[in-house]
């Protein structure tokens, strides 16, 4: 567990920690363009700037979601795009810091890993490699085989991790990963690992900060391993223990109906989450029926009043061809969320003038299968009523023109 001397952090005023914020972000002075190396105070002030591994992750677009915002008859509905990083998925905020520290730990003589590892179902991998490869670093990671998209597949095999594809599920490679750092043989990379949460609660100051400093009323989550939403928490946490907020957000903690664990701990109204076999799902980042980081994420929804929703494998994909059909290009676990925020705004759950962000996790060019499957009609269990197929014809000017005039 991290701590931070919130007493010390105090010595300076909220107005003053939101001008030093704001005078860093983006710039190119080192290390503070990065949406997370600029709150360095709040993340890991002991890392030297020598150590800092970075790609200037961070500070992703906050997209006002207009047209589909109409569409549910919302008028403040904002879509963080958090899979415009450098390795395109949120773990970058997290891996930016478990890596710096490393490599601090490294230079001091502390520690010297065979490797960083991870279990992972894709974006783990990808971002653990990247800022492996950057620091120059050994990276192994465990894949279940033949459940990563291949855009997923060929990034850390692009950085030179050594890609391990075990006959298992997630939960199978995160159990394998644990007993290897157990043995001492690798540094678990995980987001069980505390360092990631450090970095990864930057994402609720970064959206804060990019609404002036003002709190929106909903913040809608795609959530496999639950470690985004703890982080979630911790950042909003900081933020209101130190004046800069003066409340919290709701949150919606949004899991796909095959792999659900949380959803049924809220339905059944337990404060415990039981792990369950995760079933396949198009959301295969969130294919996780052991989460790790559930107690933690527990206490965040308790914490931030909120709510869980699934969302099954027909409504992620309609959520995502509708969400594309207004400008947006989706990963399948935006489409969680988004199915879970139509449902919530159909209930009334959340009202038309309520702030809402629903975070995007991935780039949705990570997932060219999925997408071609739906427009294709391919997809199991999925009536895809949005599709669009491409129209095949002769090179002639008078059969086009047939076409666009019928």
């Amino acid at each position: 567990m991290v701590q931070h001397d919130v007493d010390a952090l105090r010595d300076r005023s909220a107005a003053s920690w939101m001008k030093l914020f704001d005078e860093r972000y983006k710039r190119t002075a080192w290390p503070y363009g990065s949406g997370v190396w600029g709150k360095r105070e709040w993340v890991a002030p002991e890392v030297p700037d020598s150590a800092i591994v970075s790609t200037d992750e961070g500070g992703t677009n906050l997209f006002w979601a207009e047209r589909l915002g109409q569409e549910i008859g919302m008028t403040d509905l904002w879509i963080k795009q958090c899979g415009t990083a450098h390795s395109g998925s949120f773990k970058d905020l997290g891996m930016t810091v478990l890596v710096s520290v490393v490599r601090q730990s490294i230079a001091e003589g502390r520690t010297r890993p065979l490797a960083l590892a991870c279990a992972s179902t894709g974006d783990t991998s990808a971002s653990l490699a990247a800022y492996g490869a950057t620091a120059g670093l050994p990276v192994v990671v465990l894949l279940p085989r033949g459940r990563v998209s291949s855009a997923q597949l060929v990034q850390p095999l692009a950085h030179g991790a050594k890609v391990i594809a075990l006959d298992a599920d997630f939960d199978g490679c995160m159990s394998v990963v644990r007993e290897l750092t157990r043995r001492g043989l690798v540094y678990l990379a995980n987001s069980m690992n505390p360092l990631r949460i450090e970095g990864q609660k930057t994402v609720a100051i970064e959206m804060v900060q990019q609404f002036d400093w003002q709190v929106p009323d909903w913040i809608v989550l795609p959530s496999g391993n639950l470690g985004n939403a703890a982080a979630l928490y911790a950042g909003f946490k900081m933020m209101l223990d130190l004046g800069l907020v003066p409340r919290m957000p709701r949150l919606c903690v949004a899991q796909a109906a095959n792999a659900n664990p949380m959803y049924r701990a809220f339905v059944e109204k337990r404060s415990t989450i039981e792990p369950i076999v995760a079933k396949e799902t198009v959301a295969s980042a969130i294919q996780i029926g052991n989460p790790v980081s559930g107690p933690r994420a527990m206490a965040a929804l308790q914490a931030m009043n909120g709510v869980v929703e699934e969302a099954t494998e027909d409504e992620i994909s309609d959520a995502c061809a509708r969400a594309d059909l207004t400008g947006l290009y989706t990963c399948p676990h935006t489409g969680v969320a988004l199915a879970a925020l139509f449902k919530l705004r159909q209930r009334g759950v959340i009202q038309s003038d309520e702030r809402t962000v629903v975070v995007s996790t991935a780039n949705g060019l990570k997932f060219t299968e999925f997408k071609l499957g739906y427009h294709a009609n391919k997809l199991a269990g999925v009536d895809a009523r949005r599709a669009n197929r491409a129209i095949e014809l002769r090179a002639d000017a008078d059969e086009v023109a047939k076409v666009l005039q019928s």
